[in-house]
């Protein structure tokens, strides 16, 4: 048996005595955690659905597509794979339907092929930008984000030309 089998229940028991040796009231700390989560769920929760909903009209509209058949040729100069420019598309709204999209491409071309690790170091190397911008600055005093989205894009591409580049030489 491995170690991780245990790492959770060990945190879990060590939390417990730490409370007791300290007599803190955990069920009621608990309690309170668990309303602040729900808060945040509450507040999060539209611009959430927006973005959900902004994806599902991209690819439902078709507008997905032209982005691909437009900006195909670019991400080929820069060396990256055509196949994968839907990934790096939905990406930065998306982290379950980049995963999707990354089994897509898995079953299409098997996961040992160039496209599929260029996908799979791709999907590390970025972040779905829009929805922890939604998530973290929905929660703090900042709202002016005209640095910050577009310096994060500007990185998630320069990661994902550098994951296709070291993949060619892998």
């Amino acid at each position: 048996m491995f170690i991780s089998n245990y790492l959770v229940p060990i945190i879990i028991l060590a939390l417990l005595i730490y409370s007791i040796v300290k007599k803190l009231e955990t069920y009621n700390i608990f309690v309170k955690g668990a309303r602040g989560a729900f808060d945040l769920v509450l507040s999060i929760f539209p611009f959430i659905t927006a973005i959900m909903i902004m994806v599902a009209l991209m690819r439902v509209s078709g507008l997905t597509d032209i982005l691909v058949s437009f900006l195909a040729p670019v991400f080929n100069l820069l060396g990256i794979p055509i196949e994968v420019t839907e990934l790096i598309l939905l990406r930065p709204f998306t982290g379950s339907g980049s995963y999707a999209l990354l089994n897509e491409i898995f079953v299409t071309y098997g996961p040992d092929c160039y496209i599929s690790r260029c996908a799979s170091v791709m999907m590390s190397t970025s972040e779905t930008i829009f929805y922890v911008a939604t998530v973290y600055f929905a929660q703090t005093s900042v709202k002016r984000l005209s640095y910050a989205i577009p310096l994060a894009l500007f990185c998630s591409l320069f990661g994902t030309i550098l994951a296709c580049l070291i993949c060619k030489f892998m």
